[in-house]
């Protein structure tokens, strides 16, 4: 008898359930599209953290900059004089610690010791400077040592030496080199890059001569798997292009760890220490307990590293987290109570029906539950439309992908970028990202619209039960008359 009630009243009243139905929906629809973006700008930013710090790490062990004014930031090079009048084609690089003040490599084992660490892992973050030219044709006159110097001004003569009649032309050129541990390829900053021609490293080849190249540093100079290149007169073989899954690489090569502490004369050395947590609820937890036990470090997390992201990510992040969340708020707020007032307000114009009703012998208790279930039916119905209205709109956004800018460093970052996850290259540069943005729908997002749905028709039948109880079958006869 419920059932059948149920079904021809609902037939009966369409529009009136359609009413109901419609405003339950536009709620739960703005609900599904502001959780949907919430999640999007989640994705972008874990995306653009993770061009910078590399997959699976939760955050960054590092020591403090260098003093500025130091003498590593004001390299000189030396150069063997000619000792005729011919051009004299000349080369010298020199491999330079950067961002960071370097830490033992026995740190790295006392982080991974520490309690809630899951693995932990070093790497060394280098510059090269290579300056290439010639002397142009001229008289060189050699002291006793001979030799020139190439400071900030370009070619000087050194004390032992002079240039007459002629002058220098070089080149400076510089990029980046990192020392990973090929030991744990699961960390670092390659995790954040592909490999999309010929391979990674081996975990057998902790001080072999090879390199993974960045795509974009490969393709500017016409590098690729098989080719090879020399840092300060090493030759090393291209085995791989990696290239980055959004922004920046994190370097122009990679080489192995060893082989990068060689080359800067930084044996047993690090620049930053890639740690994961065995759990993210320990993350703060961890952080504490490794700057009280190792002293004199900067420990960065990924969540730090957030706040000095700015430009329109942000602010859409920021307007979707607040303004979204309280919009999608007060509209469910209204939703359901007008279902409820249009609920009570449609038992108010059935007082006869259900006056008769009683008098025929129904009790309060089934009049109620019989408003109940129709406010409930009333509340799916809306919960089905706004949860294909809610994918419609997120589906909308993914395909037309809004583009989304994220800065990184300067500005708002100041010192808590240079401490923290960025890597090779990152450490005083300001630069933008271009994010697309998605609107993922997630089960639990369908499984709080049906729940929405049903608190709806609840709060919906809960106002219009109380109406329903307190009719009388009198109230039929005095609606008659």
């Amino acid at each position: 008898m419920f059932f059948t009630y149920l079904r021809r009243e609902l037939r009966r009243r369409r529009k009136a359930a359609l009413v109901v139905a419609s405003g339950l929906a536009l709620g739960i629809a703005l609900v599904i599209v502001v959780t949907s973006v919430s999640a999007g700008m989640g994705r972008a930013q874990d995306k653009v953290l993770q061009s910078l710090y590399g997959l699976g790490t939760d955050m960054t062990v590092t020591k403090a900059t260098a003093p500025a004014g130091s003498s590593s930031e004001r390299p000189r090079f030396r150069f063997d004089a000619q000792d005729d009048d011919s051009d004299g084609e000349q080369s010298s690089d020199r491999v330079m610690v950067q961002g960071f003040q370097t830490l033992a490599g026995s740190t790295v084992g006392k982080v991974d010791a520490q309690s809630g660490v899951a693995d932990a892992v070093g790497g060394l973050s280098l510059q090269v400077v290579k300056v290439s030219g010639a002397f142009t044709r001229g008289r060189f006159e050699q002291g006793e040592s001979g030799g020139g110097q190439v400071g900030r001004g370009g070619a000087q003569p050194s004390p032992q030496g002079r240039v007459e009649g002629g002058g220098a032309d070089f080149d400076v050129n510089n990029y980046s080199v990192y020392g990973t541990d090929v030991t744990k390829p699961a960390l670092g900053p390659l995790t954040s890059s592909k490999i999309t021609s010929g391979r990674t490293f081996t975990t057998s080849e902790t001080n072999a001569k090879v390199a993974v190249a960045d795509a974009a540093y490969a393709k500017e100079k016409k590098l690729k798997a098989g080719s090879t290149v020399t840092v300060k007169s090493t030759e090393f073989k291209v085995v791989g292009i990696a290239t980055a899954d959004s922004g920046d690489a994190a370097a122009n090569l990679y080489i192995p760890l060893k082989r990068a502490q060689t080359l800067a004369d930084a044996k047993d050395k690090v620049t930053t220490i890639y740690v994961k947590a065995t759990d993210s609820q320990r993350i703060d937890s961890v952080k504490s307990e490794i700057g009280k036990n190792i002293p004199g470090t900067t420990v960065t997390t990924s969540a730090d590293l957030a706040d000095t992201v700015s430009g329109s990510l942000s602010t859409a992040s920021s307007l979707a987290a607040s303004v979204g969340k309280w919009l999608s708020i007060v509209v469910l707020v209204a939703a359901f109570l007008v279902a409820g007032l249009l609920t009570s307000s449609a038992v108010s114009r059935r007082v006869r029906e259900f006056g008769t009703l009683k008098a025929l012998g129904w009790t309060s208790g089934r009049v109620t539950r019989q408003v109940v279930g129709e406010a409930v039916v009333n509340g799916l119905v809306g919960g089905a439309l706004g949860i294909a209205l809610g994918l419609a709109g997120a589906y909308a956004v993914t395909a037309v992908s809004p583009t989304l800018q994220a800065q990184l460093g300067g500005g708002g970052g100041g010192e808590g970028f240079r401490g923290g996850f960025g890597g090779p290259g990152r450490a005083a540069a300001t630069k933008t990202l271009d994010v697309a943005l998605t609107a993922p729908v997630s089960l639990t997002t369908i499984a709080l619209a049906v729940a929405l749905a049903v608190t709806g028709g609840l709060i919906a039948g809960a106002f219009g039960g109380w109406r329903a109880s307190r009719l009388r079958p009198a109230d039929a006869l005095r609606r008659v008359e």
